[in-house]
């Protein structure tokens, strides 16, 4: 019975909380509800961008009927003109004119000279070779041949302008390898009527043969460039250590002779009628580069020419290569010749170049007659810059040439201060004492030949 009522009690429990769940209760006695709780409200949405307004349309162009003549190009800007000051592009390099000829930049051209006429009437023409380069700079005129005889100067020139790249170059180099085509052609020294050319210059339309070649040649070639090296050799079966001769009185041929490296600058005022002493005074600074002797071709020589104008190329601003030199570049001021009191046989005890001192033997002049010797010795102590070859000598020949070392300032400032070399010689004088009609009447040579470029 208890078991039972166990069993039912779960039951009734069950039966008894569904009875009460299920009831109505009336309005008033509901039961109370939770409170609500307030939403936030969503947020306003952000306003869309604006998209800008078109442009306006431009208005139809007008174009007139075709042909219009009126119509050109458009206004050239002043930044964008090469010819203005405010142009700021690269520099515009124009086509280099001379003898009726355009040379483009970049370019390398070979046109002619008319220098005379020959004995039959026809034109005597020498080459004269043109690179002009891409970019700005000066004009340097390089001449050989103005004796005919003097062989290096041409090799130099014509390996110059082999050498250098017109796309590489600033500014533009004029090349004359040959002046002197009558000489040249002769193997001499002299024009046909045996006049030095180098004693004519500026020359004249109107005088000898000389002085018209000389007049041709500077009016246009010299006058075209703004520098000028004149090559030259010993004469006269001299020869010469590599130098360059200038007036270093001019302080714009001080400057120029600074370009060439470690070679031996020898103060010389020049002579009148000389090329580099009339180009000089019309403006064009020029030197006489003398490198070995007449009649032949010296590699050593050459090669020593051919750096000295490269190493100049450079410091002029028209090439980027610079050479490298052993030694710094020499200045000699003073120098003296020494001669032969007798004649006879002359034999060298030094050798070119070589460095002396005061008192040192220089060679000996034999008579092979009277079997007698003869010393010549230095007068001071220097360098030997110029000899004579072994030969036959007669009294008053001149031998060696000796020069004194001394610093750049000091002989520029002696220069300056008009202190010239001593006297020099007047042997070789040319052979010619008459002028013709309009030539420029000349004194005799106040020095050798082969000292006087």
């Amino acid at each position: 019975m208890i078991a039972e009522r166990s069993r039912l009690a779960p039951i009734l429990l069950l039966f008894f909380a569904a009875a009460v769940a299920a009831q109505d209760f009336p309005p008033d006695q509901q039961p109370p509800q939770p409170a609500e709780v307030p939403q936030a409200a969503d947020p306003a949405p952000a306003p869309r961008p604006r998209r800008p307004a078109p442009p306006p349309a431009p208005p139809p162009l007008s174009i007139p009927p075709w042909p219009v003549e009126s119509v050109g190009p458009p206004i050239l800007l002043a930044a964008g003109d090469p010819a203005s000051d405010a142009f700021i592009g690269p520099p515009l390099v124009p086509p280099f004119r001379i003898l009726d000829s355009e040379v483009l930049p970049g370019a390398s051209a070979r046109l002619e000279w008319n220098a005379s006429q020959s004995f039959s009437g026809g034109e005597v023409v020498s080459p004269v070779v043109v690179v002009h380069g891409l970019r700005p700079g000066p004009v340097l005129c390089l001449t050989a041949g103005v004796h005919g005889d003097e062989l290096n100067g041409v090799e130099i020139v014509r390996r110059i302008t082999n050498e250098v790249d017109p796309k590489q170059l600033g500014g533009t180099i004029v090349a004359v390898p040959i002046v002197n085509l009558f000489g040249f052609s002769r193997n001499s020294r002299y024009l046909p009527d045996r006049r030095d050319l180098n004693r004519y210059f500026p020359g004249s339309r109107y005088g000898s043969i000389a002085s018209r070649i000389a007049s041709s040649f500077f009016e246009n070639v010299v006058r075209h460039c703004d520098s000028l090296v004149d090559f030259h050799t010993g004469s006269f079966d001299r020869s010469n250590l590599p130098q360059v001769r200038a007036d270093l009185a001019r302080p714009q041929v001080q400057e120029f002779t600074r370009g060439f490296g470690a070679t031996t600058v020898l103060h010389s005022p020049g002579t009148r009628g000389m090329l580099r002493t009339a180009a000089t005074l019309s403006g064009v600074p020029s030197v006489t580069f003398e490198v070995g002797g007449p009649g032949e071709l010296q590699p050593v020589e050459i090669a020593h020419g051919v750096q000295a104008i490269h190493t100049l190329l450079h410091k002029l601003g028209m090439s980027r290569n610079l050479p490298v030199w052993s030694e710094p570049q020499p200045y000699y001021y003073e120098s003296s010749w020494v001669r032969s009191d007798a004649g006879g046989v002359l034999l060298s005890e030094v050798t070119l170049g070589q460095r002396v001192e005061r008192g040192e033997l220089l060679g000996k002049v034999i008579d092979p007659i009277h079997n007698l010797e003869r010393e010549l010795r230095s007068p001071v102590v220097g360098r030997v810059i110029g000899m004579a070859r072994n030969q036959v000598v007669l009294p008053g020949f001149a031998a060696y040439h000796v020069g004194e070392e001394t610093s750049a300032s000091d002989a520029m400032h002696k220069a300056e201060a008009g202190q010239t070399p001593a006297p020099p010689v007047e042997e070789d004088a040319p052979p010619d004492e008459e002028h013709a009609p309009g030539d420029e009447l000349l004194p005799p040579d106040p020095e050798d030949e082969f000292e006087a470029d």
